[in-house]
């Protein structure tokens, strides 16, 4: 952290007003909002391998002399281990799809536009590459080949079909592993592979326009590759018809740099809709089973779903490797039981609660310091729950986490990557449902949890956030969070 506040100073020629850290991914570089007197901001990185920070900062100026929209590097430091680029806001595509995602894949005109607007730059960036794109700066490798698509491969194997519990022979597996492969490799490529191409890379200026980032693992590759990875990214619920529509777009686009058969080029799609499906979820099992991390967790299942559609249009051609595939789809651990209604046990078996009876209660989540007191409860009610978080695994205790609080994606990755404060609140979950729809059923107005350890900073502040979300996203009803010493405020509303 000291070598980047000390190239924003050589840089600005003045210390940052304020840093603020910003969430990450599933990736181990930091990244920090450094503000100005003014108020002006800049973003900077750290990172942990100063040759992908190169690479980075190579692709970046190459991209930007062809016109492609990337962030400008304002600063590097001598070692490359941290560098500052221009900010491009907090809006990422992702972000601007919300909706359409919540509404099950329903996206309206407005965020269809956007997906077009984005896929229709993608060709610009990976033909670019043929004016002059020095392939032997990329990291780690300067072309996708078989030794990067075996790793993927096995990447899956051992990080999510073995702990999966799925039995398979190896080397039957290897065998169209191989032939997989040679498939995907069977074309020659002078374009750009961006490697993760996804809506979360995609940051979008104030008039809707994309602006791309994290290409830094992009080498040379098939274009298709980047195709697959957008449209059928796990959580989005991207349609048939709207795939289809997108990928059109995109040959509509290709058309000024190369002439493609259509149905050739959907035939070549496929192979890497397999094959990014394999490595995503290779990257949710370390992520998730091995990192206990838990967005990678929930977002298993929609990777899977991805897998069983592709299974069920026989996309995938390798007898042993399809065989293994539908085991795994169909293991009891991934498959919920159905009742005779056709629904799931847990569809059944969850109460729907009448929209007043949502709307009437509200729920009151703060974290606070047991130096100062547990909050009072302003409704009269007495009080609720107060969890005593000081058990958890402190990153308070170290320096690089004194000035952060819970709401910074430094600590969260320290309390998640340490996994005790997970176990806590899986307790807490289940106390929490419990009373929630107890409440919900007898029509109760409010309800109150506290979160209290040493400081109020850090493992109370990181409880507090999550049980709200938790609850607001399972019951969508109306949370308010406060953070005391921090003195940080924020209302979930309730779902109309």
């Amino acid at each position: 952290m000291m070598n980047l506040l000390n190239l924003y100073k050589t840089w600005k020629q003045e210390e940052p007003a304020r840093v603020e850290a910003l969430a990450g991914a599933g990736s181990n570089r930091k990244y920090y909002r450094l503000f100005d007197a003014g108020g002006n901001t800049v973003i900077g990185v750290i990172g942990t391998s100063p040759e992908e920070n190169r690479a980075f900062v190579y692709l970046s100026g190459f991209f930007a002399s062809q016109g492609v929209s990337v962030p400008e590097i304002l600063a590097v430091d001598d070692s490359c281990d941290c560098y500052l680029q221009t900010d491009l806001g907090s809006l990422s595509l992702y972000d601007a799809l919300a909706n359409g995602r919540k509404n099950g894949g329903k996206y309206d005109d407005r965020e269809r536009e956007l997906l077009k607007r984005t896929i229709k730059e993608l060709p610009k960036l990976q033909y670019c590459a043929r004016n002059g794109l020095d392939f032997s700066l990329c990291y780690p490798l300067p072309e996708m080949n078989r030794e990067a698509v075996m790793f993927d491969l096995n990447y899956f194997k051992y990080c999510f079909l073995k702990p999966s519990g799925v039995e398979f022979h190896e080397m039957r597996l290897e065998e169209d592993f191989y032939r997989l492969s040679d498939d995907l490799l069977d074309e020659s490529s002078q374009t750009f592979l961006y490697r993760d191409f996804q809506a979360r890379n995609v940051m979008l200026h104030p008039d809707g326009s994309p602006c791309f980032i994290d290409y830094q693992g992009g080498r040379k590759g098939p274009r298709e590759y980047d195709v697959a990875s957008f449209l059928w990214q796990a959580s989005a619920h991207y349609t048939p018809e709207l795939r289809e529509e997108l990928i059109q777009t995109y040959l509509e686009a290709l058309q000024p740099y190369e002439t493609v058969d259509s149905e050739h080029f959907h035939k070549r799609l496929n192979l890497f809709v397999l094959f990014r499906t394999l490595q995503v979820l290779g990257a949710y099992g370390l992520r998730g089973y091995c990192e206990h991390k838990q967005y990678f967790i929930d977002s298993i299942p929609y990777a899977l779903d991805n897998l069983r559609g592709l299974l069920e249009q026989e996309i995938c051609t390798y007898p042993y490797l399809r065989q293994i595939l539908w085991n795994l789809v169909n293991a009891p651990r991934f498959c919920e039981k159905k009742s005779d209604s056709g629904k799931s046990l847990s569809e059944e078996k969850k109460t729907v609660f009448p929209k007043e009876n949502l709307s009437a209660l509200k729920i009151d989540v703060l974290s606070f310091s047991y130096r100062k007191g547990i909050p009072e409860d302003p409704t009269g009610n007495g009080g609720g729950y107060v969890f005593d978080c000081r058990a958890v695994h402190n990153p308070g205790k170290y320096e690089p986490y004194k000035k952060l609080t819970g709401l910074d994606e430094p600590v969260i990755r320290f309390l998640e990557d340490d996994g005790e404060i997970l176990k806590f609140l899986d307790s807490v979950y289940t106390l929490a449902d419990a009373h929630v729809e107890r409440y919900l059923q007898r029509r109760f107005t409010h309800l109150m949890f506290c979160f209290g350890c040493t400081g109020g900073q850090h493992r109370s502040v990181y409880s507090a956030q999550h049980l709200a979300v938790h609850l607001h996203e399972k019951y969508g009803i109306e949370v308010h969070v406060c953070h005391r010493e921090q003195g940080v405020n924020t209302v979930f509303m309730a779902n109309k």
